[in-house]
């Protein structure tokens, strides 16, 4: 994944000639619990539960609200929480009277969740996918051009260099299984000294000290950590300069989490492979800056299949290229020749991406962060998208105002929750944002509220193979279990998490500081009564 444009060490290689995934405590892709604050004064009470109804969630649920001074605070809590339960995704909604609002509130779980499902899957039309590949292929993060096709010609070789993780060889080994029977690569593993593709983990502090914001990336035309070093602004490093792929390494921490190590070895081995961009408007990818997919997805052993389909080769110009994706297309995708869906796309201006990236970035105050990512809601509204660019730009405002401004968080993440829904391929994206609710509901004392959004969301994490997501929601469900005094169910909500902590988390440590952030959400709503 791409990460911010910015200078390394003037003897390195340059952010635009290297592929990214950007660490995950800078795209805010987990739920950060701590910043959920604990009232202490009367004051702060107050503000914890005098949520506004402004434009946001106005235009998503059109729900007009009338409260007394203090029990209509949790009232509307409960409203906005019951708009993001019944997914309400359009703004011609006629406005409730007050007795409307209670009756809302009052809804059962099952009645909220039944009310709007998710968008369901398509099947994209071939031009649509003709046009998505030219836009991956030919251009890099950075909006530099690529001036021809290029790809590995021949089988591809894969080795792990360095101090590699336990789980390092066996989801490698998965992988490569994938890219075989789903994209048609011809692939595979070797423990020889050379290799098409070397995987080195490095000590995180070294790749920190060389890629700041970077959890992990790739280079070509380097051999391991050693060349790579040493290899500078040499002309055969730079992207735009291939003629062909022969070599490349990917470098990742030798101390990272088991999870962070697989989505690593997904997003950059892929990238080596193949497409080099990424696009915020594609809802079903792993190349999307936004980090929601952790795996590659189908939509991307498609591209990947029809990167490596006969009819291609390295040296191609763009126009060529574009020439022969119909009949590519037609072939592995006989579903898109009847049309599909031709969703619109229109370019990602700039100023979208610099705010996206200041507001994720790890260099500014909390106050310049919020402004930037006020900014990328602006342009998003001032295009009129709703897409997963308006998503993502509602999502990061709302996990920046969290902790200062929790009205504001929970309606963006409502309005980030109805464009989501609405859109298909964006399940887990909804899913990350009912994860932040359920928390909000968690905190605000509402937990068959948190169970509810918990429980339609564990089944899009697993589908998603994201085993941090599943061990967080499981803790939230366990301390909702847990308030609403079914002890023996919380207990074993704890165990089920326990199953999949460890591997999104990595230490034992690590899962029980965030076992504990999720039990003080709980905590929050007793002190207060």
């Amino acid at each position: 994944m791409p990460a911010p444009e910015k200078a390394l060490r003037r003897d390195h290689i340059s952010p635009a000639d290297a592929k990214y995934r950007l660490d995950r405590k800078y795209l805010l892709g987990a739920i950060d619990v701590a910043a959920y604050p604990v009232p202490s004064t009367r004051e702060q009470r107050a503000a914890m539960y005098h949520i506004v109804l402004p434009i946001a969630v106005a235009a998503a649920c059109r729900a007009k609200a009338v409260w007394s001074a203090r029990r209509g605070r949790r009232r509307l809590v409960a409203l906005l929480l019951a708009c993001s339960l019944a997914a309400c995704s359009t703004p011609q909604i006629d406005v409730p009277t007050a007795r409307a609002q209670s009756a809302t509130s009052a809804l059962s779980v099952a009645d909220l969740t039944a009310q709007l499902p998710l968008s369901g899957g398509i099947t994209m039309s071939n031009a649509a996918l003709a046009r998505d590949f030219m836009e991956l292929t030919f251009f890099l993060e950075s909006g530099r051009a690529l001036p021809r096709f290029t790809r590995f010609e021949g089988p591809v070789t894969v080795r792990i260099a360095g101090a590699a993780p336990a789980n390092a060889g066996p989801d490698l080994a998965r992988l490569v299984s994938r890219l075989r029977s789903e994209a048609g690569i011809d692939i595979s593993v070797v423990t020889t000294a050379k290799s098409a593709i070397t995987i080195e983990f490095v000590p995180k502090r070294q790749i920190k000290a060389q890629v700041p914001n970077a959890a992990c990336f790739v280079v070509p035309n380097v051999t391991g950590w050693k060349d790579y070093r040493r290899a500078g602004r040499r002309a055969n490093s730079d992207w735009t300069q291939l003629a062909t792929r022969s070599h490349a390494a990917v470098f990742i921490p030798s101390d990272a989490a088991p999870q962070e190590v697989r989505d690593c070895l997904h997003e950059e081995i892929s990238q080596a492979l193949g497409p080099l961009n990424d696009l915020y408007r594609l809802p079903d990818s792993i190349w999307n800056d936004d980090n929601f997919h952790t795996v590659l997805t189908g939509y991307d052993m498609t591209m990947l299949r029809a990167y490596y389909a006969p009819e291609l080769h390295s040296g191609l110009s763009p126009d060529e290229v574009f020439s022969r994706l119909p009949a590519i297309f037609a072939r592995i995708n006989p579903a898109g020749n009847s049309g599909g869906v031709l969703p619109p796309a229109g370019a990602t201006p700039r100023a979208f991406v610099t705010a996206i990236e200041q507001a994720l970035g790890p260099n500014a105050t909390p106050a310049r962060r919020r402004t930037a990512a006020f900014r990328a809601v602006q342009i998003a509204t001032d295009h009129g998208w709703r897409d997963t660019r308006a998503g993502f730009a509602w999502f990061v405002l709302g996990r920046l105002s969290v902790r200062d401004a929790p009205e504001a968080a929970l309606n963006a993440f409502v309005q980030a929750a109805a464009i989501y829904r609405a859109t298909p391929g964006a399940r887990i994206h909804a899913a990350h944002v009912d994860m932040q609710l359920a928390a909000f509901a968690l905190a605000n004392g509402r937990a068959e509220d948190a169970m509810a959004l918990v429980n339609r969301s564990l089944d899009v994490a697993v589908t998603a193979e994201n085993p941090a997501m599943m061990a967080t929601l499981y803790m939230i469900r366990a301390e909702a279990l847990q308030s609403l005094g079914h002890a023996a169910e919380a207990r074993r909500a704890r165990l089920d998490s326990g199953a999949w902590a460890r591997y999104g988390f990595g230490s034992d440590a690590a899962v029980r500081k965030r076992s504990a952030e999720v039990a003080a959400l709980a905590n929050i709503d007793a002190r207060q009564n």
